[in-house]
């Protein structure tokens, strides 16, 4: 029997999870977290198989959940199942250990195909991702300047790029309005760019969010 752990702030999310996971007779729910501060903890107290992991979380998201994760318990696979589309977070979220990613408009049986392969110790990407990753290892030229940043500040930039204002990304990621404008700085500079203005056009014309 498969043991596994939602990690959803959206209560109505983890039903449907549930209803899905419920009707697979190798899989059973065996326990829930609406951020990743709950998430750790239940994990440090609890043995589970499989963690099916949000991205965008208060507080404690999904990125730094992952993160705390891989040093605690290297070997419990994690399974991103987020909003956001492959283009903005599959990259990096396997780059930061997860086992595979899928999006929340993916097919329940899709799913559950993935949490069976995580499970065995294997990786579960979707074609177009797998794809990418390959013409990744073939490139040799220079990085793009987004894969420079670490994974608060390529939030914020995603944030940016969708034309929000630092207090509302401030109160997206439950930090405070300086904490935000220190990683807009640290970003503008990693990027040698001036102004929203710039990271707006850089966002779009990399295709960083849909």
């Amino acid at each position: 029997m498969i043991r596994i752990l939602i990690a959803d702030d959206h209560a109505i999310v983890r039903a449907g999870l549930k209803q899905i996971i419920e009707g697979v007779p190798d899989m059973i729910l065996a326990d829930e977290a609406a951020n990743g501060w709950e998430l750790l903890e239940k994990v440090h107290k609890n043995d589970y198989d499989v963690i099916v992991l949000d991205i965008t979380m208060p507080g404690c998201g999904g990125i730094e959940a992952l993160s705390r994760l891989r040093s605690e318990k290297p070997k419990l696979p994690v399974l991103a199942l987020s909003i956001h589309p492959e283009e903005q977070y599959g990259k990096r979220m396997l780059k930061a250990g997860a086992a595979g990613y899928l999006t929340k408009e993916s097919a329940p049986e899709e799913l559950v195909t993935a949490i069976r392969r995580v499970f065995q110790g294997r990786k579960y990407v979707s074609p177009t991702l797998a794809e990418t990753l390959v013409l990744d290892l073939a490139e040799n030229g220079e990085k793009p300047l987004h894969e420079e940043l670490s994974d608060r500040e390529y939030q914020v930039l995603l944030l940016i790029g969708s034309g929000k204002a630092i207090t509302d990304i401030a109160g997206e990621l439950n930090l405070s309005v300086k904490t935000v404008s220190t990683y807009r700085s640290r970003i503008l500079e990693k990027m040698r760019m001036k102004n929203n203005a710039e990271l707006t056009h850089y966002v779009i014309k990399h295709q960083l969010i849909p």
